[in-house]
């Protein structure tokens, strides 16, 4: 039992350990698998139901029947109605793979490519909304996902209206007709035509085009959407490369038109479709020299009584090579290019890379607390002495440090596994958790002045230590363990405060960075002086300095507390931690830990200090400097040295700095004057920026000017470095003054949307309830990526003109970046 068990145990870490690494090497969105649904009516009342799904190349999905202790299994949730019942079992896909799978450690089903789930249902009355959930997990030879809810929505009825049958008969594509190159269509005398389509091809440069159709549509008929609503509706229209072997497409088709969603007699439902007009267009990238390129488009059209049968037009384009990059100063879009890809695995990395680094100082800073300290030559001779040879004893010390990392990596597998990726995602914009984390890191650096000491139960610690006299590798294990145990009041403070800060800034694989940067740094030493013992002889006796490193940890950890509870305050928008109270509270921490390093304060646990050392007085002085340098913050001053921490310029009491008067109104206009819906005193530097998409785009179009989305936050600390050290250079604020619209979008702007402008996400399927859900659920479907900061260059129909840009301090670089975007838009004008 206690085998099986174990092997339950193991297994389950294995699927963390394989969805944490999926997470550290990918910087994107991952969604391997894509899930649709349909219905087909088999007769008296009832139907089989179809849960379709699409599995990318090299991944595979579980089966249904998944035995215990292995990964998640495909599992339908249906939930319970009086207008329905469920009739037999699950119907599984006869493509299934047998084979044991040496990652679970046995025989298990999965599928490939595609997978088609069956449940057949019988309505117990006319009609029956079934709604519903499947969960699934998806893995391929290295990795794997977390497990996944989809939600799921079909509208049954005894019987089928006319146009539902005739348009579910139409799925299967008609032969296609081929325009010529002027676009004009063939059209027999008696065949209802309602659409005639124009082509037109545009070069961007850099051997990139734009291919587009424009369809003009008779007076009284519709052309349905390319994003229609699964299951028994019309045919939505799809815009297609023939030969996508001599190009690579850049983005998702854009449809462009005015768009109506009305209630559809033919259909029964309500549907989006075009009247009088709509264009499509997709731009590509040329592979080759010279490329003849077919473009199809395949629609429906219908009236209000009536639809015509689906049909597919063909247009041949002549693409040749082009190297005008500079001159049109076209780029190639990041939206789901391989550059986007690679800049947020950059991105990424960094992040990661920097809370390693940190958690590394973390565990460097543990070592030389009262509790770690003084065990470090305890252990090395423990091990040298008792092994009979010093390879042994080396080897040992070795695995001894292993298994301390191994102890810790596992709290960062446990922190992850209980709240979770979306829970981790959510914590550096959410108010309830900062303001814990503020309470968390508050405790710990309390407990670091001495007033207590965070202990685990004494019951832990004496079962790890009676454990650990078995020897062998068990009895290592537990040593290991046991040091982990009695140090928790000297590491756990140092722990809370690194995983809080992974968590927040490294999303769900910054825990386990974290916690391995963290206990590398504390097993080293083990390692190192089992290896060379003639240097315990060179280390410093222990003495009242370990305590000092305690009381200097806890200042810090109180300085960085109220950088949360500002996060907080930030995200309510309250007012109270504005710049100048977050400065100020910075000015007397640094003071005071000023004071007692230079030894005019002394806290318990202090031993008294006859002479100052030599590094202590250095360290002291540091922080007298870093006090001065925070001053003059308390009247307007920039201070980028710290840029990201403290609240942004204009989130102060005096936002043009103590005694100087608002200068908004001269300088964030032309004419002076503010322009209706732009808000300068809640932007950067009194910067003409709108909050609002629409409403920036508008403007945008009066003025005649592009547009720069900048997608942020208020508890984005990258974010606030980019305003304070990039866009306050004048030569980068001028260009946002005058060259572009600035529109600001908040992804953590708690204000509540209307009840009739709420709706759940086709990209995340999650509840859009906010105005900062609403702009990041824009960011995620529209550009392909969440995190901030982000910066797009749009022209006035929302098209993307340049590549993306991120968090990057270089200056010259986001100016070249700057008048490339604006460039670009002034070269689309004259083609235009």
């Amino acid at each position: 039992m206690l085998n099986k068990l174990s092997a339950s145990v193991v297994q389950r870490v294995l699927v963390l350990l394989f969805a944490i690494s999926a997470s550290i090497t990918q910087a994107q969105i991952m969604d391997p698998v894509e899930w649709s649904f349909r219905s087909e009516p088999v007769g008296n009342g009832e139907f089989d139901l179809y849960f379709e799904s699409t599995i990318d190349e090299g991944w595979h999905l579980y089966g249904n029947d998944i035995p215990e202790g292995g990964p998640i299994p495909t599992t339908f949730m249906f939930e319970e109605s009086s207008g329905y019942e469920l009739v037999g079992d699950l119907v599984e896909p006869s493509n299934k793979i047998v084979k044991d799978d040496p990652v679970f450690m046995m025989e298990l089903t999965y599928f490939e490519e595609k997978a088609v789930f069956k449940h057949r249902v019988k309505l117990k009355e006319k009609t029956a909304n079934i709604k519903g959930e499947l969960e699934f997990m998806v893995c391929d030879e290295a990795r794997c996902l977390p497990p996944e809810l989809v939600s799921f929505d079909f509208d049954l009825k005894k019987g089928d209206s006319p146009a539902s049958k005739a348009a579910n008969q139409a799925k299967q594509k008609q032969p296609e007709k081929e325009t010529d190159d002027e676009g004009s269509d063939s059209n027999d005398d008696g065949i209802l035509k309602p659409i005639t389509w124009e082509w037109e091809m545009k070069s961007l440069g850099d051997n990139e085009f734009e291919l587009i159709a424009h369809a003009t549509i008779e007076k009284g008929w519709h052309l349905y959407t390319m994003d229609l609503p699964e299951g028994d509706g019309p045919v939505a229209t799809e815009f297609t490369i023939l030969d996508s072997n001599a190009v690579e497409l850049i983005g998702e088709p854009q449809q462009i038109g005015e768009k109506v969603n009305e209630y559809d007699p033919n259909f029964m439902m309500d549907l989006s479709f075009f009247k009088k007009e709509a264009t499509i267009k997709q731009r590509v990238k040329l592979l080759k020299e010279k490329a003849d390129v077919r473009a199809e488009v395949y629609f429906m059209t219908c009236d209000d009584k009536r639809c015509l049968p689906p049909e597919g037009i063909v247009n041949k384009f002549t693409l040749e090579a082009t190297a005008e990059v500079e001159e049109s100063g076209k780029a190639e879009t990041s939206s789901g290019s391989e550059e986007k890809d690679k800049r947020g695995e950059k991105e990424k990395d960094g992040s990661l890379w920097g809370i390693f680094f940190l958690s590394f100082l973390g565990g460097f800073a543990a070592l030389l607390t009262p509790c770690v300290f003084p065990m470090i030559p305890m252990t090395v001779s423990f091990f040298t002495k008792q092994s009979k040879t010093r390879a042994k004893g080396i080897t040992n010390a070795i695995i001894y440090a292993l298994f301390i990392i191994a102890v810790y990596t596992i709290l960062g597998f446990l922190i992850t596994w209980i709240f979770g990726a979306d829970a981790l995602n959510a914590m550096s914009t959410n108010e309830w958790f900062n303001l814990i984390f503020f309470l968390l890191l508050i405790i710990f650096a309390v407990s670091f002045l001495g007033a207590f000491e965070i202990t685990l139960p004494s019951s832990w610690v004496n079962k790890a230590d009676q454990a650990s006299d078995r020897g062998g590798l068990l009895g290592i294990f537990f040593m290991a363990l046991t040091l982990s145990l009695v140090s928790f009041s000297c590491t756990g403070p140092i722990i809370g405060t690194l995983l809080v800060d992974a968590a927040v800034y490294g999303g769900v694989s910054g825990p386990l960075v974290g916690m391995f940067g963290f206990s590398l740094a504390l097993a080293l030493p083990f390692a190192l002086f089992a290896a060379f013992p003639g240097w315990l002889n060179s280390m410093p006796k222990s003495g009242g300095w370990l305590n000092s490193v305690k009381v200097v940890l806890g200042f810090l950890e109180l300085g960085l507390a109220f950088k949360f509870l500002s996060n907080a305050d930030l995200v309510l928008q309250l007012g109270i931690i504005t710049r100048e109270v977050f400065i100020a509270i910075w000015i007397g921490v640094s003071t005071m830990l000023t004071l007692y390093l230079l030894g005019f304060i002394r806290l318990p646990h202090d031993s008294p200090i006859e002479k100052l050392s030599v590094g202590r007085t250095l360290l002291g002085t540091l922080f007298l400097m870093f006090t001065i340098y925070l001053i003059p913050g308390m009247w307007g001053a920039p201070l980028k040295l710290i840029s990201g921490f403290p609240p942004p310029q204009f989130y102060s009491e005096s936002p043009e700095g103590v005694g100087k008067e608002s200068t908004v109104m001269q300088s964030v206009s032309d004419n002076g004057a503010i322009p209706e819906g732009a808000d300068p005193e809640h932007c950067p530097h009194n910067l003409n920026c709108f909050h609002d998409y629409e409403t920036g785009m508008e403007y945008a179009q009066e003025v005649g000017k592009p547009v720069m989305l900048d997608f942020t936050g208020w508890a984005c600390v990258n974010c606030r470095k980019m305003e304070e050290q990039v866009w306050s250079d004048p030569r980068v604020l001028d260009r946002l003054r005058n060259d572009f619209v600035l529109i600001s979008l908040y992804v953590d702007e708690r204000k509540e949307l209307p009840e009739e402008e709420r709706y759940t996400s086709e990209t995340t399927g999650k509840k859009v309830r906010t105005v900062g859900n609403k702009w990041s659920d824009f960011q995620a479907s529209r550009f392909g990526t969440n995190s901030q900061p982000y910066y797009v260059v749009i022209d006035h129909e929302g098209n993307q003109l340049i590549e993306s840009a991120a968090y990057d301090p270089d200056i010259e670089k986001y100016i070249n970046w700057l008048d490339k975007g604006k460039k670009t838009f002034e070269a689309e004008g004259v083609k235009k």
